[in-house]
């Protein structure tokens, strides 16, 4: 539950990106098949919907942006009368209720890039034939990225260490961790090191 009175929201709020480093790695975007086939289940649509309206704007504005309440709500199909009960306010509890988003006071919202993997209770939940699909889904190998999409998601990654007060030269061992090859950690942590701040 978001650590705030959802009934005493601003009229917008400050949207800001949640570095977490193993959930950006290991994490499903908000807009890919993995959130569509098994997170709607959970969250509602409602929520996916918002959540997927804040990723495309993170997307755009990555260093955060404002949120006007009344006109998102209204851009994903959902009311904003009824206090605590209206549709919107419910969508945001749900997102900080399952760690996609969390509140700072009433005014500032921290959202995460990627939607964990569910957890096994999540997943009891989901109907049957989706419980079936998602053990054959996480059983599947993964697609081999190419060396273009393996550059960008270390680069994604480094900047996310640093962002959180990661040293260049441990960002860079976290990137080996990852199994990333040493000249491509090497080049995204430098990469990161000169963005910037302003840049998109």
């Amino acid at each position: 539950m978001p650590s705030t009175d959802p009934t005493a929201l601003a009229p917008s709020l400050a949207v800001e990106p949640w570095a977490d480093p193993v959930i950006d790695e290991l994490g499903h975007d908000p807009r890919s098949p993995y959130a569509e086939r098994f997170w709607l289940a959970i969250l509602g649509p409602s929520t996916l919907w918002l959540l997927r309206r804040l990723a495309d704007e993170l997307e755009r504005s990555p260093e955060g942006f404002t949120l006007d309440l009344a006109e998102t709500a209204r851009s994903i199909g959902v009311g904003m009368r009824g206090g605590r009960s209206s549709p919107f306010v419910r969508s945001i509890e749900r997102s900080c209720r399952f760690g996609a988003t969390r509140l700072h006071g009433n005014d500032t919202l921290a959202v995460r890039r990627r939607l964990a993997p569910l957890a096994r209770r999540q997943i009891s939940r989901l109907p049957e034939a989706l419980q079936r699909e998602h053990a054959r889904w996480v059983e599947r190998p993964p697609a081999r990225p190419t060396a273009e999409q393996m550059r960008e998601r270390a680069r994604q990654l480094a900047q996310s260490l640093l962002e959180i007060g990661e040293e260049p030269a441990a960002a860079e061992r976290q990137l080996h961790r990852w199994r990333f090859h040493p000249a491509v950690a090497y080049e995204a942590v430098q990469w990161a090191v000169t963005r910037p701040a302003s840049a998109p």
